[in-house]
């Protein structure tokens, strides 16, 4: 996305999405096994990056691609925007809805998860659009500030920096599925160690994504099988317009440092306290 003001994605951001997500140059592949494979970008030069002490660690961009061979490319985008049924795959989910519209194919969401003790939940508010184009599948989002949805006390407000899918048909009844990422949780977690994590569990999101577009047809059939709002903005729950002017870029440094040591203590405090 382009720094300075919010602005609603255009062709030419879906671009260089799409270029990010099929070159090779400026990746290093750290994972290649059983069709899933993984890069993260390259580090800065050296001497710029191993500050651990000050976590002056990067927070670096991660692809990862699954090859599906069981699945359509329009199935898997299908899952990626039906909202009732992420409520059934994605066990993590607290809260997610959509917020307002910005235009056809852009909207405001806000989405909240479980992460294990003793961090805090997370939580995050996104700009998101989609595109379509020669049965290529593309969802983009980052992080935005919106008046009514600030900071919660109770959980941590992570950053979007650039996410996205790109989702490209290989057959009728298969797909490859591209995930990149770029994402700060925040909180008390050293950027070295979501670097080194993001490696883990981002095939991990992919297979869990991969079993919930296994699963979709069937469930489809039984949950408003014609009702595909992403497909047919007709059919769309009225949601109030938003102009841009409203919204401003999520910055880190806009953001209170959470401490989750504190959680730790407490939670081991209560523990005693049980014995």
């Amino acid at each position: 996305m382009a720094q300075g003001s919010v602005k609603v994605p255009d062709d030419s951001d879906f671009s260089r999405f799409q270029g990010q997500c099929e070159s090779q140059e400026g990746w290093v592949n750290k994972y290649s096994k059983s069709g899933m494979e993984v890069w993260i970008d390259l580090p800065p030069p050296t001497g710029a990056h191993h500050d651990r002490s000050q976590n002056q660690v990067k927070i670096h961009k991660i692809k990862c691609r699954m090859a599906m061979k069981d699945v359509s490319a329009a199935s898997m985008y299908d899952v990626l925007h039906d909202g009732e049924y992420r409520r059934k795959w994605d066990t993590n989910v607290i809260e997610s809805f959509d917020i307002a519209q910005i235009s056809i194919n852009t909207d405001v969401g806000y989405y909240s998860w479980r992460c294990p003790k003793p961090l805090k939940n997370r939580d995050v508010v996104t700009l998101r659009s989609w595109l379509v184009k020669d049965d290529e599948y593309m969802i983009i989002n980052s992080s935005v500030k919106h008046p009514k949805y600030p900071p919660r006390k109770d959980l941590v407000r992570a950053i979007s920096i650039l996410t996205g899918f790109l989702i490209k048909p290989t057959g009728p009844n298969s797909c490859t599925f591209t995930y990149l990422c770029q994402a700060d949780p925040r909180g008390s977690l050293p950027k070295w160690f979501v670097n080194k994590a993001s490696q883990y569990l981002a095939p991990q999101v992919l297979k869990k994504m991969h079993r919930a577009g296994q699963c979709y047809a069937e469930w489809k059939r039984s949950n408003s099988p014609n009702k595909k709002p992403w497909l047919h903005p007709e059919q769309s729950a009225p949601l109030p317009f938003l102009s841009l002017s409203a919204l401003d870029i999520q910055r880190t440094e806009s953001l209170e440092n959470v401490d989750e040591s504190a959680v730790r203590e407490e939670r081991e405090s209560e523990g005693e306290e049980d014995k």
